[in-house]
């Protein structure tokens, strides 16, 4: 938590030094260019590889595999995308590198190293198929007879009734 804090403080106090250094090297019109640039370029990029990432997660669900990976990546690309769109040259800096697929892939790495996911499996998974002779034993108990010979007024509401 008190690194969250650290970054509130440490990033825009970043910002204003580059801005002062970058406005002083450049003058300030083609510093603000740089960063509206960069935007316009960020939002494109983002646009791209975030569809990209998208058609992988559709894949990867229609064919019953892992969604972490093209979900880390979307979620990465959607920060980059926040981090683009947030005037500053060190904010662009840190969206334009996790647009890099190959740092993405070694964040992603890093995260699944240190997380115990739990899975799951379906019968469609599994290639297992129930045919009609398959039996469910259950035990259960008719609660409308009961109520009924106690008196109550706490009938079942009857909309599972057939």
């Amino acid at each position: 938590m008190m690194w969250v804090l650290l970054a509130f403080v440490a990033v825009p106090l970043i910002e204003i030094g580059l801005f002062i250094k970058v406005g002083g090297w450049l003058t300030l019109w083609p510093t603000l260019g740089i960063v509206l640039l960069t935007g316009i370029i960020g939002t494109f990029l983002v646009r791209q590889q975030g569809l990209k990432v998208l058609g992988e997660l559709r894949k990867s669900m229609s064919t019953m595999r892992d969604p972490l990976s093209p979900l880390a990546h979307g979620a990465m690309i959607l920060f980059a995308g926040a981090l683009l769109l947030t005037p500053g040259f060190f904010t662009d800096a840190v969206g334009f590198a996790l647009l890099a697929p190959p740092l993405r892939r070694a964040i992603v790495a890093i995260l699944a190293s240190r997380i115990t996911a739990a899975s799951f499996t379906t019968s469609r998974a599994t290639g297992h198929r129930h045919s009609d002779d398959d039996v469910i034993e259950a035990e259960y108990e008719d609660l409308t007879e009961a109520t009924r010979k106690e008196g109550t007024n706490n009938r079942p509401s009857g909309w599972t009734e057939h």
